[in-house]
């Protein structure tokens, strides 16, 4: 499967099932509309929304990542923003994996991964110099977040942090930080 829009339609319609399949009904939006890919309401009586920004990527489990630039790394702009992401095998026999993420999660992993990556004090100096827009982060830095559709029961903002442990104190040292306006810098949550 190399045509890209296959890649998205494939990543698109597999969320669109598995959210049907847990009581949200999923509606896909129109090419064009910034951050979501699929608008939900759940069957529940409260009928929460969500929005959902699918990122699919055609590869074997051990080399999966996905490239999470600028649009990926904004702040959410509301409570009810989510990514999955999904990791689809070349060898068809082989189920879909979907790591379901807060957007607030996504763009500060993506700007960890990346600035850890560019300011290494151990990095051979001038060897990296991709800006933050370029970032790409491994699916072993999403691995607790692995099917876990649960967490769209609640707000986006109460989701526990899975990231790794380390990401936190990366967080706070001045050579990485978190990105510009992002919700975390008002107060880091334990993790």
């Amino acid at each position: 499967m190399a045509d890209t829009k296959q890649t998205k339609s494939v990543g698109e319609h597999w969320v669109a099932s598995e959210l049907a399949r847990r009581g949200w009904a999923p509606a896909f939006t129109r090419d064009g509309l910034a951050r979501t890919d699929i608008l939900a309401v759940h069957d529940s009586e409260e009928r929460p929304m969500i929005e959902v920004q699918v990122k699919a990527t055609v590869s074997t489990p051990v080399r999966a990542s996905w490239p999470l630039g600028e649009k990926a790394q904004l702040p959410p702009a509301s409570e009810r923003e989510w990514f999955v992401l999904c990791v689809i095998n070349p060898d068809v026999t082989v189920p879909v994996r979907g790591f379901v993420l807060p957007r607030a999660h996504v763009a500060a992993a993506a700007w960890i991964a990346h600035m850890s990556w560019l300011t290494d004090p151990d990095a051979p100096a001038g060897k990296r110099n991709a800006p933050v827009e370029r970032s790409r982060v491994s699916a072993t830095t999403f691995q607790a977040y692995e099917g876990r559709w649960d967490l769209l029961e609640e707000t986006a903002y109460e989701a526990p942090v899975l990231l790794p442990t380390n990401y936190r104190d990366l967080a706070i040292e001045p050579r990485v930080g978190l990105p510009p306006n992002h919700p975390w810098k008002r107060g880091l949550p334990i993790w």
